[in-house]
């Protein structure tokens, strides 16, 4: 005979920061978003250079004018107990240093930035995006290495306005976020001896 609670729905399992940290490390990349477990295998190398290049001229940059402080991948974003996210590259400003912790960084960065690949580039278009304007990441970054583009988004109101897409030309960008520095991407997503 069954009885009522035997004839409830199971319960969805939602997973927490605590649960994330007790992953392997096996290579791929961990995330819990809104309580369930995303896994994504190693980035390609493609993926890898355009981080390292964008990663290095944003750092100088930062460094150079005490802005506050670039962190890449993996690094846990915790944006509460339920939804931690490894962005590709993260910056958080000199005003909000007291977020970045041991643990990783607790609370919205200044800005989010998301390199596309297939595996992942619905999830960085939709659920990521709308996460990231939910918790206030002013600032999201989409690099795209198939068009050769990165698509700067602003929060507004807790969604995000394209202020622009750029594509790999001669002619540098500047963004909102960092008006005084001319970024070449070109030299982005160019690789090791072209």
């Amino acid at each position: 005979m069954a009885t009522a609670a035997s004839s409830l729905p199971p319960r969805p399992v939602v997973l927490t920061y605590d649960d994330l940290r007790a992953t392997p490390d096996d290579g791929c990349r961990y995330e819990i978003l809104e309580g369930e477990l995303h896994v994504t295998p190693a980035p390609n190398t493609t993926h890898q250079r355009i981080s390292r290049n964008l990663e290095f001229v944003l750092h100088a940059h930062v460094t150079q004018h005490r802005l506050g402080e670039v962190l890449n991948a993996p690094i846990d974003v915790i944006l509460d107990r339920g939804t931690v996210v490894q962005p590709d590259l993260v910056f958080v400003s000199s005003a909000r240093l007291s977020v970045i912790t041991e643990r990783g960084i607790e609370g919205a960065p200044d800005l989010v930035v998301e390199i596309l690949s297939p595996g992942t580039e619905q999830r960085d278009r939709g659920f990521k995006q709308q996460l990231y304007g939910r918790y206030g990441v002013a600032h999201y970054w989409r690099v795209d290495p198939a068009a050769r583009s990165l698509t700067e988004l602003v929060l507004n109101d807790r969604s995000y306005a394209v202020r622009a897409t750029y594509v790999a030309t001669a002619e540098p960008v500047r963004s909102a976020l960092f008006p005084a520095l001319p970024i070449e991407l070109v030299s982005i997503f160019r690789r090791l001896g072209e």
